[in-house]
């Protein structure tokens, strides 16, 4: 296997990029290059595919000559960095300020930004230790951090100075790594006898546009060497299964049309496996075909059935005592928020309510599922909260307020700092305010929410309390905050939405622990894309996937949430006709 010194392993959580780091490691290994596997994923299950134990130390990997890994836990680091960035201030700033200095610095930007100061060690090469031909590295940096780190104005005294100023990386002083460092890191990621970028991906349509979002953004910071990972590909064993028919020919069509900047490429495709590649035996397998077929089985019982309800009974019990509030759909790119919430407000209006649905999704996925249903209900409403357009709006706000005394260089890194999720986030809470103020009289259905680090963040710092003061009109009785009907689990409904896989669901869990920390609860979570909901299924390898699924789904129903319901996988191309006809079916058939 040619490689360069670093690899970098990216893409959508769930969609193999572990595994593949990991198999790529063992390859290399066994060919006799000294290799380190670091990992930066929050949720990761690195210890459990190597079967090894791996800490934030560097271990050689059991059973595998050569081969060595460590895993930073981002959120370790990112905890360092905040105690770092406030501990001088104490006893200069008042604990509330402290505070509001913290939560500025819990945002997913903070936590990368940490994690990326850790590893850069490795990439400079100014880590102790032992020298390695090989470094990989599970998880890459966005396009936004390195932006950030690039911006001379980051190592001034300006983010000291303008603690409101820049969120994200806070007082410069905070970090290990030198400027120098980082400058020395972004060269050799721009190399291409240093550095590729392995992007991966699976043949679904989320999972390709994040791909190919990942390849521009890659390219405009000026890191061309790239390759595509295309795993679990999908072959029908059984070719009486016409569920596995299906599913086959849904991902070739996909494969087929490849977005333009992905087609070119140089791919590398991966089968899906019938069996957990756990252990360096089964990674192996990843890239040696006789392997496969040994660990591949056709007998394979799928397990009891889990019971799980279908978004009709949620339905049922969200209308059962009411007949208005907010019901928010909440989950990582890619698990099926968007499609869950149409059906749920579709299914609502179908009952008679008025029903008004709304989206915060950048790419308007609602228009697209809508537009496959011959005509909708005419007490449904839809609109769309353009994030782009509001964030801009904020912005322009924002550096209006801030900017009057800083220098070019200040304006770029308050502009950078302004590109952030969290800002994104800010900004649409402000415009669907409204929306959620109409969910007083009607069901007000959104797909996508703020996290629970962004309405702490606006609840810490008092900007929209004294937003929402200063902009109502009508004062009399009672005032309540958005923020309050969000905590308020007889008003608002939040359902977290995951797949049946390890990553989706313990990124879903992070997510319930970052609303809990905001005092909200979930109301529910869906399951979506569940092979162990569809009954007759032959193919063994669906079958085998179907019970694979059994331990997630029981872990979720048992540890993380009082309320569960499911979505079958759906192996058509217009999603939302097909699930609410498998509703009625079933409903018929009851």
């Amino acid at each position: 296997m040619i490689t360069t010194p670093y690899l970098f392993f990216t893409g959508k959580g769930g969609v193999g990029k572990t595994t593949i780091a990991c198999a790529t490691a063992i390859q290399l290994a066994d060919e006799g290059k000294r290799v380190l596997l670091v990992c930066t994923d929050p949720a990761s299950n690195l210890a459990e595919v190597l079967e090894s134990e791996v800490s934030e130390h560097i271990n050689p990997v059991k059973g595998i000559n050569n081969l060595f890994a460590v895993n930073i836990d981002p959120e370790v680091a990112a905890e360092d960095y905040r105690t770092r960035v406030t501990g001088p201030l104490q006893g200069s700033l008042t604990e509330e300020e402290i505070s509001t200095i913290r939560e500025q610095l819990s945002g997913a930007c903070t936590t990368e930004i940490s994690a990326f100061d850790e590893f850069s060690r490795f990439i400079s090469g100014e880590y102790e230790g032992e020298r390695y031909d090989v470094i990989i590295f599970d998880t890459a940096p966005t396009g936004h951090t390195l932006r950030l780190l690039e911006l001379p104005a980051a190592w001034s005294s300006f983010t000291a100075e303008n603690p409101d100023g820049a969120s994200c990386l806070g007082p410069s002083s905070a970090l290990k790594s030198s400027r120098e460092r980082y400058q020395t890191v972004v060269e050799r990621l721009r190399d291409a006898t240093q550095t590729t970028f392995n992007i991966v991906a699976r043949p679904e349509q989320a999972s390709l546009s994040e791909a190919s979002r990942t390849s521009n953004e890659l390219r405009e910071l000026g890191m061309m060497n790239q390759e595509l990972y295309l795993n679990g590909i999908f072959s029908a064993v059984d070719r009486n299964d016409s569920v596995a028919l299906k599913m086959e020919n849904l991902a070739k069509e996909q494969l087929d049309h490849l977005p333009g900047n992905l087609a070119g490429l140089p791919q590398h495709v991966y089968p899906l496996l019938p069996y957990n590649i756990l252990g360096p035996d089964k990674l192996r397998s990843i890239f040696r075909t006789e392997l496969r077929t040994q660990y591949a089985t056709c007998d394979v019982q799928i397990a009891a059935n889990l019971n799980l309800n279908g978004l009709d009974s949620l339905v049922d019990e969200l209308s059962a005592s009411q007949d208005n509030g907010l019901i928010m759909t909440m989950g990582k790119g890619g698990v099926g928020k968007t499609l869950t919430a149409t059906a749920i407000a579709l299914l609502l209006a179908e009952k008679g309510f008025p029903v008004h649905l709304t989206t915060t999704d950048p790419a308007a996925h609602i228009r697209d599922f809508l537009s496959q249903l011959p005509e909708l209900p005419e007490n449904l409403t839809v609109d769309r909260i353009n994030p782009k357009e509001e964030t801009q709006r904020y912005t322009d706000r924002i550096v209006q307020q801030k900017g009057k005394d800083l220098d070019q260089e200040g304006i770029k890194l308050l502009l950078e700092d302004l590109k952030s999720p969290c800002t994104e986030e800010v900004a649409v809470f402000h415009a669907f305010s409204k929306a959620i103020n109409e969910s007083r009289r009607k069901f007000v259905v959104m797909d996508t929410a703020p996290t629970g680090h962004t309405l702490l963040l606006l609840d810490t710092a008092g900007s929209y309390h004294r937003d929402i003061m200063r902009n109502m009109s009508n004062t009399h009785g009672k005032i309540r905050t958005p923020y309050m009907t969000l905590q308020d689990s007889s008003k608002a409904k939040i359902l977290l939405v995951s797949l049946p896989e390890t990553t989706p669901m313990q990124e879903a869990t992070a997510l319930q622990e970052d609303l809990k920390r905001a005092g909200i609860k979930p109301y529910a979570w869906i399951v979506n894309q569940s092979l162990s909901m569809i009954n007759g299924l032959t193919d063994p390898l669906l079958k085998s996937r179907a019970d694979a699924e059994k331990e997630i789904i029981k872990k979720i129903k048992e540890h993380l949430s009082e309320k569960t319901f499911g979505i079958p996988y759906l192996p058509v191309k217009n999603l939302l006709p097909e699930l609410l006809n498998s509703l009625q079916h079933t409903a018929a058939s009851e």
